[in-house]
Order: structure tokens, then sequence, then C-alpha cells
């Protein structure tokens, strides 16, 4: 019950990321604000860790640098560029639903890379989630597939659904403890981003009060919280079952949305609804054969 209740509220606060970062890029653009979330983060992540783990964080880094350094790389610096740059080009509604494809993808390749099973309700699903998506990417047209010139942050976003399902598979199969896990990443990754800050000079004269706020609600709730509360319930319920949530990014983007007055479009309302409902089918769970059950793998 506490990982349902941890995947509602990290799926809450990165549907809020998606419409305040819309707002704050404009003034620190991708590159900044990816910097600043995660150093913000990571002073927050050590003392939570240390405090409710008690790590060896020097063993965890020197046996498991490796998968922290991708984990950095893929969750913190991949996917986050793509999204912040996305949202340069795209609306926070749409990143929000192509983002719901999430699932589907993660489904695909937990099946590739940890042999999980995959019916053919599952291929189905994934199938028809790829349809809404490109019902969205087309504006309405999907007849126009080969013929459009496709918006370059709907695209952007489907390469960071990639990015995210590798992040949550190496998540699975890393034997350290969420917070931990999350805080040595932002260490990698941090390290990887600061040498690229001297070509981007930091745009302090456009940073308003706004965006201010902006900034530390990111910092706070979907770095911070969410990573948390996303980390904790992978290694609980696993990767695909945790990815079925990542529909509710879509559903709380569309009531921000709305509630800020914004307007929603017919292809969007249609298309999010064809890739939740092929979403549903992609991470529907295979049962289990009866003749299979008692087989060890």
């Amino acid at each position: 019950m506490k990982e349902k209740l941890f995947l509602v509220l990290a799926n809450l606060f990165w549907a809020g990321n998606y419409v305040v970062g819309k707002v704050v890029i404009a003034e620190t653009g991708p590159f900044w604000l990816t910097l600043i979330r995660w150093c913000a983060a990571f002073i927050i992540l050590v003392p939570v860790s240390y405090w409710l783990e008690r790590p060896h964080y020097w063993d965890v880094m020197k046996q498991y640098w490796l998968p922290l350094v991708a984990s950095g790389a893929l969750g913190i610096i991949g996917y986050n560029l793509l999204l912040y740059g996305a949202l340069v080009y795209t609306s926070s509604m749409n990143a929000a639903i192509v983002n719901s494809l999430n699932p589907a993808i993660i489904v695909v390749l937990s099946y590739m890379l940890l042999r999980e099973r995959l019916s053919t309700v599952n291929i189905i699903g994934f199938l028809l989630s790829l349809i809404g998506v490109l019902f969205i990417l087309t504006d309405g047209h999907i007849t126009h597939i080969f013929q459009t010139t496709y918006n370059r942050g709907d695209l952007m976003m489907l390469a960071a659904g990639v990015v995210w399902a590798l992040y949550s598979i190496i998540g699975k199969k890393l034997p350290v403890p969420p917070i931990t896990a999350t805080a040595c990443s932002v260490f990698f990754s941090l390290f990887m981003l600061w040498p690229f800050a001297i070509l981007y000079p930091f745009p302090a004269d456009q940073l308003s009060a706004i965006g201010f706020a902006g900034i530390t609600y990111i910092c706070l709730f979907p770095s911070v919280l969410s990573f948390l509360f996303w980390n904790i319930s992978v290694q609980k319920v696993g990767p695909s079952h945790a990815g079925v949530y990542l529909n509710l990014i879509a559903v709380f983007t569309a009531a921000i949305t709305f509630l800020l007055g914004g307007t929603l479009s017919v292809p969007q309302l249609a298309g999010g609804a064809v890739v939740l409902l092929g979403v549903y089918l992609a991470t529907k769970a295979p049962k289990a054969r009866p003749e299979q059950v008692d087989i060890a793998g």
C-alpha cells in the first residue's frame, strides 16, 4: 500500500515538473535547470540517505561505480536534458502524453534485457500505444505519417522514454538501497555535468521571482521526493509494475493545465486516450501457463 501511495505522489510531482519546467526553462535553459536541480537535490539526498540507510558511500561507489555512473548518465543527465530540451519546442501537455508511452517501453526492454514474459496482448498494447503517440505527433493526421515534419520536442520525449526505461531497469538490478543509489548516481552525474558549465554562462540577470519559485519547486518535489519514492517502489514492485503509474503524469498534467486556464486539443485527448489504453494492455501481466507454474526458470 505504501508503494502505491509513493508512486502516485512521485507522478503528481513529476506532472508539476512539466508545467513548471515549461515556464522556468525560458529563463535558465535546459543545462542550468538540470544542473541547479541536481546540485540542490544532492545536498538534501546525502544526509537523508545517511540518516535512513547508514551507507558506506566509498564502498558502495567503489563496488557499483559502473551501474551508478550509468544511472546518473541516463536518469539524471540524459532524461532531464531531453525533457527540458523538449519543453523548449513542445507543450507540457504533449510532453506528458508522449511520456505516457514509457511504461510500454519499459515492458518491451524488460523482455529484451531481463527476459520478463511478454504476451500477445502486451505486444498489441505496445503497438496501440505507438499509434496513439503517432496520432499526437501528426496532430491528428496519422495518414500523413511519412509526409509530416515532426515536432522536435515530441521526438525528444520519445528518446527520453527509452532513456528512462533503461534507468528503471538498472535500478531494479542494482543491489543498493534506493536513497543511497539515487545520491550516488547524482554524485557521478554532477561530475559529468560541471565541466560543461563553462560553455553555458549562468543567466542570473534573467531569473525572475517566478523563475526562482519554480526552481525551488523543481529542486525539492520532482527531484528529491519523486526520485526517492520512485526508486523505493521500483525495488519493491519491479519496473514493469511501477511503470504503469507513469500514466498518471499525463492525467495530472492535464488537470493542472486545465486548472491554470489552459486548453486541451482534440488530438491530444484522443491520442492520450489511445496511449493509455495501449499501455494498459502492454503492461497487463501475462497469465502463467499451468504446466509452467512449478518449473524453475
